[in-house]
C-alpha cells in the first residue's frame, strides 16, 4: 500500500531533507513549480507549443512562494503573466521572499484587491497559489469570491497543493455555504496524495489531480524506519499473491456462513453468498428460517443451504469447527430473534462481519455492542454509522471553525478504538480502521471514480467478499481493505449499468486482469 501524508508528516519530510543537507528550501520550492508547471503542459499540451496569459494568485505563506516560482517559469517560457499577492511582501518566509524577489526582477505585483474581471477575460490559466495544505482557518470571503471570479471568466484554474480553502486533512471546505460549483480544473501536489484530495469534498473541489515528485523519497523511507510516531494513512491495495489459490481441497480454503431474514428478505443475504463464493471461500452455506428455504433454494445452486430457525440451531450449526467465518445483517430483520442470533454468532469468537440490520441492533443493544471482539469487522454506512457512534458522528458534521477539521479518518479510528474491532466506514471515501489506530482509504475518486457503485444491494455484495476472504484466512484489517479495493475494482470493470448481482460475476475478470 501507499502512503497518504498528513500537512505535518509533508513538512516533516521537507525539513528532514533540509536538515539532512540533500537539499535546500529554495531547491525544494524551484522543483514544486517546476512540477506545477510541467502538469499544466502534460494537461493542456498546446499551451506549451506557444506563448499564453497567465493570473497567478499568490498567497502568505510557501505557498505563494511556489506561485512566484511558476510565474517565472511561465515568463521564461514567453508567457504574459500577472501576479497579485495577498498579503505584505516583508511577511513572507524567507524561501517565498526569495521567490519574490526574483520574479520582481522581470514582473510586477499588485494587490490581489486589484483582481479584475476584463484581465481574467483574457487569461488562459489562473494558478490558485494562495493557502496549500496548511492552511488551518476559514478562507476569507473576499479571496474565495476571486476565485470564483476566475472561474466564472472561464480560465482554466490550477491549484498547487490543493485548491484553497479545502482542508487537507477532512477534505472539507473552510468557507461556509460554498457549494461545488466552481472546482479546480487541475490540482497539483507533491510527493504523495494527502487525505483531503480523497475525503469528502476533496474530489469534486480538486479536478484532475497530479502528485509532482520533488525528491522526497529516500528521506520519506528513512523517516518511516525512524520515528515511531510516524503513522501515515495507507491507500488500499491487493496483493495478487494473497489472492490466489494455492493446492488443496474447498475446506482448504474456508467455509463461510451467511444468515438470511425471513421469506421475501433473502436478496440481500443471497448476494452476500454469492460475492463471499466467488472470493475464493471454499463453502458457503446461506442459513434461513424454515419457511423461507422454499424461496431460497429456488435461487442458488452452488451456495449450500441450512434451516436455522433461532440462536439455538445456529449453535448447533457452530458446532461444526471447519465454519470459520460469518456474515450476519443483510436482510437478515431486527427483532429478538435476529438479536439473539447475533448475541450467538458473537459468543462463537470466529471471523465474523457485522451489516445492515446487524449494525441496527448493535446500536440498541448495548449488551451486544460490548460482546464485540478482534476478529470482528463492522461495515456502516454513514446512517448506520451515527446510529451506532451518535458522538463521533456530531462531531464529524460540526462546522468548521479553526485548526484541522475532524475527518472521517479521525471518526473511524474512534470508532474501530470504542467497538475494539476493525470498522470500515463506506461511502466513495471508505475508510477503514483497526483498534490499534492502524488505517487505510479506498478512494473511488479520480481515475478510480465508480459511481456505479450506488445501487441496493452493492453493499452485501462487499459484506459477502469480506466475510469470503476471512473464510480463507485474511485478517480482519487485510480482508477489509482488500474486499473495499476488489469491490471498486469489479464496478469499475462492469461500468455503467451496473447492479448488484454483476458484481460478483465480474471479479473473475478482475482477478485475471490482476494475474491471480
Amino acid at each position: 500500500m501507499t502512503d497518504l501524508l498528513t500537512a505535518a508528516q509533508m513538512r516533516a519530510l521537507e525539513q528532514a531533507a533540509i536538515a539532512s543537507g540533500r537539499v535546500t528550501g529554495l531547491e525544494l520550492m524551484e522543483r514544486a513549480g517546476r512540477g506545477v508547471v510541467e502538469a499544466i503542459f502534460q494537461e493542456w499540451p498546446a499551451l506549451r507549443a506557444t506563448s499564453h496569459r497567465a493570473v497567478v494568485l499568490c498567497g502568505p505563506g510557501n505557498n505563494g512562494g511556489d506561485g512566484f516560482v511558476v510565474a517565472r517559469l511561465l515568463r521564461e517560457s514567453g508567457w504574459d503573466v500577472a501576479v497579485f499577492l495577498h498579503g505584505a511582501p516583508d511577511h513572507l518566509p524567507p524561501d517565498a521572499r526569495a521567490n519574490y524577489d526574483r520574479w520582481r526582477a522581470i514582473g510586477t505585483v499588485a494587490p490581489i484587491d486589484a483582481l479584475d474581471w476584463p484581465l481574467l477575460r483574457r487569461t488562459d490559466i489562473t494558478i490558485d497559489a494562495l493557502f496549500g495544505i496548511g492552511l488551518q482557518r476559514p478562507l476569507a470571503a473576499g479571496l474565495w469570491g476571486a476565485l470564483e471570479m476566475a472561474k466564472e471568466a472561464g480560465t482554466r484554474l490550477v491549484a498547487i497543493d490543493l485548491p484553497s480553502g479545502l482542508c487537507a486533512w477532512s477534505g472539507r471546505m473552510r468557507v461556509e455555504g460554498i457549494g461545488p460549483d466552481h472546482p479546480a480544473d487541475l490540482t497539483v501536489t507533491f510527493h504523495s496524495r494527502k487525505p483531503g484530495h480523497l475525503l469528502a469534498e476533496g474530489p469534486a473541489r480538486c479536478g484532475r489531480l497530479v502528485v509532482a515528485p520533488i525528491g522526497l523519497e529516500a528521506t520519506a523511507d528513512q523517516l518511516s524506519r525512524d520515528d515511531s510516531a510516524w503513522s501515515p494513512i495507507e491507500e488500499t491495495a491487493v496483493d495478487p499473491g494473497a489472492l490466489a489459490k494455492g493446492a488443496g481441497h474447498k475446506f482448504t480454503h474456508g467455509h463461510s456462513l451467511i444468515l438470511s431474514g425471513p421469506p421475501g428478505h433473502g436478496g440481500a443475504a443471497r448476494l452476500a453468498a454469492r460475492g463471499s463464493l466467488r472470493i475464493g471461500a471454499g463453502l458457503v452455506t446461506l442459513g434461513c428460517p424454515p419457511d423461507a428455504l422454499p424461496e431460497t433454494a429456488a435461487r442458488l445452486d452452488a451456495v449450500m443451504l441450512r434451516p436455522i430457525a433461532d440462536a439455538n440451531a445456529l449453535a448447533r450449526v457452530l458446532e461444526d469447527r471447519r465454519i470459520n467465518a460469518l456474515c450476519l445483517g443483510p436482510g437478515l430483520g431486527t427483532t429478538a430473534r435476529e438479536a439473539a442470533l447475533v448475541a450467538t454468532a458473537l459468543q462463537a469468537a470466529r471471523p465474523l462481519v457485522l451489516d445492515a440490520d446487524a449494525l441496527t441492533l448493535l446500536s440498541q443493544r448495548p449488551d451486544l455492542f460490548s460482546a464485540l471482539h478482534g476478529g470482528c469487522v463492522l461495515t456502516p454506512h454513514a446512517g448506520e454509522f451515527a446510529r451506532l457512534f451518535p458522538d463521533i458522528s456530531e462531531r464529524l458534521a460540526a462546522p468548521i471553525t479553526s485548526g484541522p477539521a475532524f475527518s472521517k479518518v479521525e471518526a473511524t479510528r474512534e470508532a474501530a478504538a470504542r467497538a475494539g474491532c476493525v470498522v470500515l466506514f463506506k461511502g466513495a471515501d471508505t475508510v477503514i480502521a483497526a483498534p490499534s489506530g492502524r488505517c487505510a482509504l479506498n478512494a473511488a475518486a479520480y481515475d478510480r471514480a465508480a459511481p456505479w457503485l450506488a445501487t441496493a444491494g452493492s453493499g452485501d455484495v462487499l459484506a459477502g467478499f469480506l466475510c469470503g476472504l476471512m473464510a480463507r484466512g485474511f485478517p480482519p484489517f487485510d480482508a477489509a481493505c482488500t474486499a473495499a479495493w476488489l469491490h471498486v475494482e469489479a464496478a469499475r470493470s462492469f461500468g455503467p449499468g451496473l447492479i448488484a448481482e454483476d458484481l460478483p460475476e465480474v471479479l473473475p475478470r478482475v482477478f485475471r486482469a490482476l494475474g491471480v
